[in-house]
């Protein structure tokens, strides 16, 4: 009984050698490809989280300017001064701002430079916000 123990044990042994480095490698590429899945999304969720809050702020705007009848510069200012807070990189001529009695209508066009330090890319946005009076 003893004699078949030791064979046993000597069994395992052998097949565990055989298998040490196979689990070390995934778990090294698996790390390495978590890695790059977390980097990519440090880079490119910011840029989409600035919009959604721009988006908010522009349907705010619409909003107010309809009610307080504020002018195409005062709504360009306050959209632009959001801009900047968010670090967009969008200029000034890039807020298109149409106000007519019945309607306010705001867009911005820019695009974000992405650096991924292996190539570049770059993500184009186009948000756009209406908003009529219920008169």
């Amino acid at each position: 009984m003893l004699l078949v123990n030791c064979h046993r044990k000597r069994s395992r042994m052998v097949v565990r050698r055989g298998e040490g480095g196979e689990g070390k490698l995934k778990a090294i590429l698996y790390m390495v490809v978590f890695a790059m899945l977390i980097f990519v999304g440090v880079k490119m969720v910011p840029p989409y989280v600035a919009e959604y809050q721009l988006v908010d702020k522009m349907q705010e705007q619409a909003r107010f300017g309809v009610v307080n009848r504020y002018s195409e510069d005062q709504i360009r200012e306050i959209v632009f001064k959001t801009i900047q807070d968010l670090d967009i990189p969008a200029k000034r001529e890039d807020v298109k701002v149409l106000v007519s009695q019945a309607k306010v209508t705001i867009s911005v066009d820019y695009t974000v430079p992405i650096d991924l330090y292996i190539f570049q890319t770059s993500l184009h946005f186009t948000p756009t916000t209406e908003n009529k009076s219920l008169t």
